[in-house]
């Protein structure tokens, strides 16, 4: 069992409701100059969760379950950032108004520029929802340090997530961390740059088609945890030879160029130290037992 320090980690109630969809209210264009009119981020997503394929929806950034913020009016501002930074992929979020009350769900990530907390609850649970009532997340897992391995840094994990994601100790120094697809440096584009990662995420950019199918991106999940190869995200997001950086694939493919499956970070080190192994199973559903795992 990795040793980290979670008995010192600081836990928050974070409240939050979910925000309608959003739109432009007119037309986008996409990477080959086409334009369109089509469902994006945002809403009490009816028929799309955690463990559904990222790619062949009718929609651009799609969010699956449901998309909250602290205020929708003041996305940017207090008390959404504080939201924003401290729920982390794996929190507990349970509805505590309305007809849905008593139901938990769990968080998936972070999307910036929505700048929505994404959060999984069952279909009959949604349904179930409105968009005033109050949703509250046991804000748990900034901060999560592993004490042997002070080189790789943690962000947006909670504990007990980190636990559930089967990382193998293989040699000293090395961990061993499943994954379903390992993603080259040159296919990541929008949020590059950014000066830190603890909110929001960058894409996988698939405007390439060959790039796509060589690599399996058209594959990738909701939940998908994933390896970014040749990207530092300590100080931000940049490209760094050698570096590695995990992740889990928060909204689904994109029409829009420099865009695709956006990934809000998990883990990363500035060498590699992080070695990626593939495993079709490393998805957040498929770990903790919800979204697609309850059909099953």
């Amino acid at each position: 069992m990795l040793k980290t320090n979670e008995a010192h980690i600081v836990e928050f109630l974070l409240q939050c409701q979910p925000g309608q969809p959003r739109t432009r209210g007119n037309w986008e264009v996409d990477h080959h100059g086409i334009p369109f009119i089509l469902p994006s981020i945002g809403g009490i997503t009816l028929n799309v969760q955690v463990g559904d394929s990222a790619f062949g929806w009718q929609g651009d950034h799609i969010e699956p379950g449901v998309s909250c913020t602290a205020d929708t009016q003041k996305p940017y501002e207090h008390p959404n950032v504080g939201v924003q930074i401290y729920s982390c992929a794996g929190n507990i979020a349970t509805v505590v108004t309305g007809e849905a009350k008593g139901a938990e769900g769990r968080v998936l990530g972070h999307h910036g520029g929505s700048e929505h907390v994404i959060v999984d609850f069952p279909r009959e649970v949604k349904e179930k929802l409105l968009y005033s009532d109050t949703i509250i997340i046991r804000g748990k897992g900034q901060g999560l340090q592993l004490v042997d391995y002070g080189d790789i840094a943690l962000f947006n994990l909670d504990p007990a997530l980190l636990g559930a994601m089967k990382i193998q100790e293989v040699e000293e120094g090395v961990l061993e961390v499943p994954v379903t697809t390992i993603v080259p440096a040159v296919c990541m584009g929008s949020g590059i740059g950014s000066a830190h990662v603890a909110k929001g995420d960058y894409d996988i950019m698939t405007s390439d088609a060959e790039t796509v199918r060589d690599y399996g991106i058209d594959k990738i999940r909701f939940g998908d945890f994933v390896a970014l190869l040749d990207h530092d995200n300590r100080y931000g997001r940049a490209y760094r030879k050698g570096a590695v950086t995990i992740g889990i694939v928060v909204h689904s493919d994109c029409r829009e160029a420099g865009h695709g499956p956006g990934v809000t970070t998990l883990m990363t080190c500035a060498s590699p130290l992080i070695h990626p192994v593939i495993d079709p199973e490393a998805n957040i559903a498929d770990r903790l037992g919800f979204g697609t795992m309850l059909k099953r």
